[in-house]
This record gives C-alpha cells, sequence and structure tokens, in this order.
C-alpha cells in the first residue's frame, strides 16, 4: 500500500514520520505483532471466567484461556473487533490522524488507502473518533475553567423539513443550521513574559453537542464534566444561572461580544480552530455526527506535547474501549462530503 500525502504547514515532519512508520509497519504481520504485544501489556482477561492466564496459539493467531479453553482473538473487545479492513488501513488511520493538528475525512481517508468502497472507511473513521471521546471521559478538568457556549454549522433533519414545506430558515443562534455545543477549557493564570504571550494558560478541554441551552442542560452537562472543587469562569448568561453553588465559585462577568476572546481567551481560541477544522473537512456536516468531530479535536488538543508518542497512546485506547459507534448506513444523498 502506498501512502501519498501533502500537508502544506507540516510537510517536512509529517514525509519523516511516513518514513518512521514504513520501517516500522512493513505488512500484516508487523502490525499483527505490534497489536498482541500491546494488548498482552494491558492484559487479557477471559471474557468467559474472568481468568488473566492465556497462553498464545500461533497457529491461529489468538490467545486461549487456560483455564476454561476459551478463545481471544487479536481485535476482540478492541475498536477493530467485528471489522474487515486489513489491520494495515487501522495503523494508517491512526498515524494519520495522530501526527497532524489537521484531520481527514473519510473520502481522503478511503483516497489515501486505495480502498474501493466508502462505507467501511467511513465506519473506521468513526469508531476511531469514538474512543477518542470515549478515553476523554475518564477526565474531569480541574481548577480554574473557562465556559461557554458555541454554535457550529450543520445539516439536520429540521433543515430537510423546512425545505420539504418550502419554509425559510430562521437566522441567528436559532437557525436550524446551528447546533449548540458547550465548550469548558482549564485555564491557569500566568505572567506573560512577552507581549504576544497570553494572560492565560491551556490545559484539558471538553466540548459537548447539546440539545438545547437551557439552564438544566448546561448544568447537567457541567457537572459531568467539571470537578465540583473547581472555579468556573463564564459570562453572565441565562443558560449559567443553575451553575452557582454546583462547584467551590462561579465568576461570572458581563461581556461585550468584542471582549469576550480577552475574558474567555482559551474557548474562544478552541472555538475558532474547531470551526477552521470543520470548515476545510467536513463540508455539511450533520448534526448527529457532530459529537464524533468534536471527540477528535479536543482529544488532539488535550495531547498536543504527545509528539511521536500519540499514535500509542491511541493505539492504547484503541485496544481498551469498544467504541460506542454502532453499525448504519450513511446516507450520502443529505451530505456527500461528510468525513
Amino acid at each position: 500500500m502506498v501512502i501519498s500525502i501533502f500537508i502544506k504547514d507540516h510537510k517536512d515532519k509529517m514525509t519523516m514520520k511516513l518514513l518512521e512508520f514504513s520501517k516500522r509497519f512493513k505488512d500484516e504481520g508487523s502490525c499483527e505483532q505490534y497489536l498482541r504485544e500491546v494488548r498482552e501489556e494491558r492484559g487479557i482477561i477471559c471474557r468467559e471466567c474472568g481468568s488473566h492466564e492465556h497462553y498464545w496459539d500461533k497457529y491461529h493467531k489468538r490467545w486461549r484461556c487456560k483455564e476454561c479453553g476459551s478463545e481471544t482473538t487479536l481485535t476482540s473487545g478492541t475498536v477493530m473487533q467485528g471489522s474487515k479492513l486489513p489491520l494495515m488501513y487501522w495503523f494508517t488511520a491512526i498515524h494519520l490522524l495522530t501526527s497532524t493538528k489537521n484531520s481527514f475525512s473519510a473520502k481522503e481517508m478511503q483516497r489515501q488507502l486505495g480502498h474501493k468502497r466508502y462505507q467501511p472507511i467511513w465506519e473506521m473513521m468513526h469508531k476511531l473518533r469514538s474512543v477518542m471521546g470515549l478515553r476523554d471521559s475518564q477526565y474531569q478538568l480541574t481548577k480554574a475553567v473557562e465556559l461557554d457556549e458555541a454554535f457550529f454549522t450543520t445539516d439536520n433533519e429540521e433543515i430537510q423539513k423546512a425545505k420539504d414545506k418550502g419554509k425559510p430558515l430562521k437566522r441567528g443562534a436559532g437557525s436550524q443550521r446551528q447546533s449548540k455545543v458547550l465548550v469548558m477549557v482549564e485555564s491557569e493564570a500566568t505572567i506573560p513574559t512577552k507581549k504576544s504571550h497570553k494572560s492565560r494558560k491551556a490545559g484539558h478541554i471538553r466540548m459537548v453537542h447539546m440539545p438545547d441551552l437551557l439552564s438544566e442542560t448546561v448544568k447537567n452537562e457541567a457537572i459531568k464534566a467539571i470537578d465540583k472543587e473547581s472555579q468556573i469562569i463564564m459570562d453572565d448568561s441565562k443558560s449559567h444561572v443553575k451553575l452557582d453553588g454546583e462547584f467551590k465559585g462561579t465568576e461570572k462577568k458581563v461581556v461585550k461580544p468584542e471582549d469576550a476572546p480577552r475574558v474567555l481567551p482559551w474557548v474562544h481560541i478552541a472555538i475558532s480552530n474547531a470551526k477552521s477544522m470543520f470548515l476545510n473537512l467536513y463540508h455539511g456536516t450533520k448534526d448527529e455526527y457532530l459529537q464524533s468531530y468534536l471527540d477528535e479535536f479536543c482529544y488532539k488538543f488535550n495531547r498536543m506535547y504527545f509528539g511521536e508518542h500519540l499514535f500509542d497512546r491511541l493505539m492504547i485506547a484503541s485496544v481498551t474501549y469498544t467504541p460506542a459507534f454502532k453499525h448504519r448506513i450513511y446516507n450520502k444523498n443529505i451530505t456527500l462530503s461528510c468525513g
């Protein structure tokens, strides 16, 4: 399989990483060996009797339980379970997703892999993003946390219904095209040493697609994502009225639109960067898949300093979590270029 790729801001760095990846994973056998090592390091647990004692059956490429004899395949219980795609496809997709700040649409990934069918590549991408979200959901944001809402342009059933009835679409925040997202970023105050430096330093980030901006909805999502001992920094919005008393402290500010990037700097940087990524890759993103793309953005943002270790970290997550994403037929009649 030949991979040809060009990323304008990371060409040289990306080319070296592609060469290293090609040396490390030459064929399906090298992928199988790596996957076996990662899984054995994490520990194999029998699904039938719970035993941790297994031996490797090299002829059938699977583990057998020493207690009850049940089998565990290389991919069972992982993100790759049930997939008919070669391991090289999965490894290549993980490599490309983790070796740049940018991302790939399923269409571009299909082209890079040279696969004839779009559907299995699209499902593979969403399963990997699901694992990213599951991994990040294990952590709660702590200390000082910036909180605000954002609106992302998407396609959804409401738009189609309005078009079918010949009704004009609403404008502004209430538009059917605007999906609502709660954005939360750990934000630590710092002393800038240069004029270009910011007054706050970002930690982990969480973005949650929400059905509405009701204060109860915002409260419930914030409680799940943020530790109760945290200090919440936010604007004086009606959506935030129920956050008082739920955390150690809340700092509400009346923020003019032009002052928002200064008062909540990292929230708005995250929103801007996420929208830029979606604009470049996912023209016509469906509302029901928005969380999947947000999960990928947050996962990579939270690990921006991992460098080359990010591939191995996502591989560990991929063998640890079974994706929440389930098989479904992708409706190309609605969005042709959705990632």
